[in-house]
Order: structure tokens, then sequence, then C-alpha cells
């Protein structure tokens, strides 16, 4: 098995990178914008896994692929689900799926659709564009012949325009409010492996045009411990404007680095005015590898319902669904064994991307 949160040597790939910021005619005229993950969705987005040069042993994914499931099934009693996967993958997939949830014909290598999916822009009329920051495999890290092209035949399959931020990287590597507030870590953006050359004042610019934002929080975050360089959605989520929540765990001891870099952010947050809650990471969970991801903020908001995590401690599993239903009052909580994301370095987030409605 290979860990996501590994830096995974010598499999790299061959997606071009789109140059230049939004163009095009349509674009020019209108002040396009990402909602919010609370606004309505037409939608949820997700990728099936298929990848064994990713995966290594069978067995774990199969497992990986059953846990994917789980997710679209819950996800599809509220809101419909499209999973992508190739046409040769729609057997496999179908076994696993309820009937809510419905197959497209578009190839994958891993499960990352947060990542690696479409961002869905809307303008001030309803209409709606692919606002592109393109995926390369976590600057090189992994395979991703398929994956980089899934935005795109995502757009195609859709009938939506393609509209180039300039930028590499990935969705879950940035975090907004909905209100014009973006929160991201460097580490994860001002890195040669996506943005070579790009200053962090450029990427910003790039960055707030991309979502129609107007603001930016940057905090260092950590370069070269995990795959995605501190992807931030594992960290902390606004709830709304100017409001968060912020996974820290209760023993800081076994994270080192990792726990300096949180507390760092936090504090960041913090002395720009914004309102955080913490969430406690569990202690006496499943999964004991001090490398599983625990992440209560790793969560998807979908119509109607939070669905989240949990990790086997009664304690902080109780704690983080209050605060969700505090944070997102009249949704259902809904939570998962999503143990088999954690070893892989992610979570339910990570694996999903809504469409807004138009």
């Amino acid at each position: 098995m290979m860990e996501r949160r590994q830096l995974l040597a010598g499999m790299g790939g061959m997606a071009a990178i789109m140059a230049g910021g939004f163009t095009g005619q349509v674009a020019a005229a209108r002040r396009w914008y990402v909602p919010s993950e609370e606004q309505p969705h037409e939608m949820t987005l997700m990728q099936f896994p298929v990848a064994l040069s990713v995966y290594g042993d069978r067995v774990f994914l199969q497992d990986t692929q059953r846990t994917i499931a789980d997710i679209a099934n819950t996800i599809a009693e509220f809101e419909p689900v499209v999973m992508l996967a190739a046409k040769e993958d729609h057997t496999r997939a179908r076994a696993l799926l309820s009937d809510k949830v419905t197959l497209w014909d578009i190839p994958t290598e891993d499960l990352w659709c947060r990542d690696s999916g479409p961002i869905v822009a809307l303008d001030g009329t309803g209409a709606r564009a692919i606002s592109h920051i393109q995926f390369n495999g976590w600057g090189g890290k992994q395979v991703h012949r398929r994956d980089a092209q899934v935005a795109a035949r995502v757009a195609e399959r859709l009938g939506l325009p393609l509209m180039s931020s300039g930028l590499v990287g990935e969705a879950g590597g940035v975090e907004q409010d909905g209100h014009g507030l973006l929160v991201a870590h460097e580490s994860s953006w001002v890195i040669d492996n996506r943005n070579p050359g790009l200053s962090r004042a450029e990427v910003e610019e790039r960055l707030l045009t991309a979502y129609g934002a107007d603001r930016m929080i940057w905090a260092p975050g950590l370069k070269g411990r995990d795959i995605t360089d501190y992807h931030i959605d594992s960290l902390m989520r606004f709830t709304g404007p100017n409001r968060g929540l912020i996974n820290l765990p209760a023993d800081p001891a076994p994270y080192g680095a990792f726990y300096t870099a949180a507390l760092e952010t936090y504090d960041i947050l913090l002395a720009a005015g914004v309102e955080m809650e913490v969430i406690a990471e569990p202690v006496q969970r499943r999964v004991r590898d001090v490398e599983f991801v625990a992440s209560y903020a790793n969560y998807y908001v979908c119509n109607g319902a939070v669905i989240a995590a949990e990790f086997g401690d009664r304690e902080t599993d109780a704690g983080a669904v209050a605060a969700l239903q505090r944070h997102y009052p009249g949704r259902e909580v809904v939570t998962l064994n999503v143990d088999t994301l954690g070893l892989l370095g992610g979570g339910i987030h990570c694996a999903t991307h809504e469409v807004p409605v138009g």
C-alpha cells in the first residue's frame, strides 16, 4: 500500500499546464465567483479509484473502493451523485453503488475528486463555468494521466466553458468562506513543483480571481512532509462569513512539525479576526498509526446534511458532531467510518466535489 502522505517518488505525469488568466469575452464581461459549499448543489461528483500503480495492493484498493461507494451511497440519500470512472470499470463500481448513484464514462486513476475535479463558478445571472486550476499529481508525485483530464472532461460533459486560472494546484489547498475570504498554506501553492517562477503575490492574485474573492490569508504550512504539501482542508474549514472550525490534536507530541504548522495557522487566523472553534482530534481511535489523518474538519456539506468521519473515540466523535450541528443548524450530521481514507492521508471532503445549482 502506498500512503498518500508519503512522497511517491518516480511517479510523474504528463499533464499540460494551462497558462494565463481567465480568457475570452465571456470571462472578461462578467464577475465569476465560486459559491460556498453549503449553497444548493445540482450534484456531487466523485471518482472511482482503480490504479494498482498507486495502491500497490489489490485488497487495499478494493477496500478503498468500498469506502468510496459508502460515501457516495450516503450522499445520494440527500442529492444526486455522479461517480466518474472509465467504462471498463463500471461493472465493478455498479456492484458497490446504489441505484441512486449515476456513472459517467470519464476515466480516473485515483479518488481525490476535490483536487482533480472541476471548480464550478457562477456569475450574477446564474450562468456557470469551470474555474480551472490544473491538477498535476501534487507536483508530479503521483501518476495522473487520467486524473489531470477529469475537470476538462466534466466541463465538456456539462457543456460549460473551461476558464484557466493560470495556476497549477488543488482545490483542497484553498478554503473559502463564500463571502470573499480565502485561506491557504503557502507550501501548497508557492512551490516550484506547481507554480515555478510565480511569487506569492502573483499566486494570490490568480486565486482571488479564480474564486471571485477579494481577501486572502496566508499561513506558511509545511513543504515536503506529505504528498499535498499540507492541504488546508484537513486542518480547518470555513462554516460561514469569517468563521470556521479547526482540527487540533489534544496531545501535540507525536505530530511534531505538523502540529507546529497547524498552531501557526490557527494563530494567524485569530490575528486576522477569523472566529475559530477548535475540534479536538480523537485520542482513542481505531487506527493508531501516527501518519493516519484523523481529521473531523475533512467533512462534506451537501443538500440537507453534513457527511463527516467518526474514528471510534466516543468523546471526540460526539464533540465533533455537536460542533457541526452548531455550525450547520438544520442539517443532518451523518458520520461514517472512513479509516481507509485516513490511512491514505485524506478524508470525505478530499473525495468529493460539489456542482452548485446554476
